[in-house]
């Protein structure tokens, strides 16, 4: 056993100085004063850092090398999962934009397999499209987009049985009967890339789904006269919503009103096609992202994903938006913990808890990992 000690703890629940973190077995067992540090106890001083839970991101594709939807394979998930802990990401739900059902079906296998090998990083999968409205598609595949058909659904929900899965879809392009199988399995549904207005939006809202991809990015937005998909999931309090602060995707003013309307509801994804990389293109099939060093767009202009850390949304979070240090770690780990399901194992500092902590500077700069293999 031993002490991390000499550290402002975040413990998602609240703020604690002069306090240690008792750890053994990579477990954390207790949460003390500093004066009540067992004698004899082995102590690590963090040096005055901020000490916090590791980060969850719900969104991403890809790390420094691999691109999970183009390789396919375990040693991408590799990839992403150690290009991403370097800045305190301890899990991640590794995500498939629009493509075929092979390779749909090949995701979830590989997955599954990444997690049954024991490797940890991954907690499931998400699917965001390809089911999608074509209207509002973004940077999926043209030819990839496409309305559901019965055999191709029952298959995918057959093949996740046993796998955290969210799949993003917008509802407004289903069969109703298509939508209500999807609706009786395992899989989270997280309504996105949609052109629903906004009492449709309420409607799937109101019958069970519970989240939301993006937010003001891929859907409807707020006007005057068609309050449309934004304004519902501000206007549903059973709905939380991911937003991408990387300063391209959403201006911080729009970040900072969010924030306020939705408080807990509204939660931190990197949405990384690739990260810790230089200016560069990347092409894989029609998938075409051109970076800068800043962010990516393909040969349209759009954005297609960005290059960032959860933890840079964090810092720009609290740099840029406004938002206080507290709050900011939470949305980039409690709270996605929460919404996935997973909260009782990830997001807090807290006895049982697992012991994968991040070690910040005053700059929310990485200066130490606890506990991430």
């Amino acid at each position: 056993m031993h002490a991390l000690t000499n550290c402002t703890i975040y413990t998602g629940e609240e703020v604690l100085t002069n306090y240690a973190v008792l750890v053994e077995n990579e477990i954390i067992t207790n949460v003390v004063l500093q004066n009540d540090i067992p004698q004899d106890l082995q102590t690590i001083d963090l040096q005055g850092h901020d000490l916090l839970p590791g980060l969850v991101d719900l969104q991403l594709y890809g790390g420094k090398n691999g691109f999970f939807v183009r390789d396919l394979s375990e040693e991408s998930l590799t990839d992403m999962v150690e290009t991403h802990r370097q800045d305190g990401t301890i899990a991640l739900v590794p995500t498939l934009y629009s493509t075929s059902h092979e390779r749909i079906l090949k995701a979830i296998e590989v997955t599954k397999a990444y997690i049954a090998s024991g490797k940890t990083g991954v907690l499931g999968l998400h699917i965001e499209g390809p089911f999608i409205n074509f209207t509002k598609r973004g940077a999926h595949s043209a030819n990839a987009v496409r309305v559901p058909i019965k055999a191709e659904i029952a298959e995918i929900i057959a093949a996740c049985e046993g796998l955290l899965t969210v799949m993003t879809i917008a509802p407004e392009i289903w069969p109703e009967e298509l939508f209500h199988l999807l609706q009786e399995s395992d899989i989270i549904l997280s309504l996105g890339h949609t052109n629903a207005t906004y009492e449709q939006s309420k409607s799937y809202f109101n019958g069970g789904i519970q989240l939301a991809t993006h937010l003001y990015n891929a859907m409807r937005p707020f006007e005057s006269r068609e309050p449309g998909v934004v304004t519902a999931i501000w206007d549903t309090p059973t709905v939380n919503a991911s937003i991408i602060v990387d300063g391209y995707h959403c201006d911080y003013a729009t970040v900072r009103i969010a924030k306020q309307l939705m408080r807990e509801r509204l939660f931190l994804i990197s949405d990384a096609t690739l990260a810790k990389i230089d200016p560069m293109r990347f092409e894989f099939e029609d998938f075409i992202a051109n970076y800068d060093g800043h962010r990516l767009l393909n040969d349209e202009g759009k954005l297609a994903g960005s290059a960032i850390t959860l933890l840079d949304a964090v810092r720009n979070c609290i740099q840029h938006v406004g938002i206080p240090k507290d709050e900011a770690f939470r949305m980039a780990s409690m709270y996605p913990a929460q919404h996935l399901g997973v909260g009782d194992r990830f997001g807090k500092i807290k006895t049982g808890y697992p012991a994968n902590l991040v070690v910040l500077n005053g700059e929310q700069q990485v200066v130490g990992l606890v506990g991430m293999l």
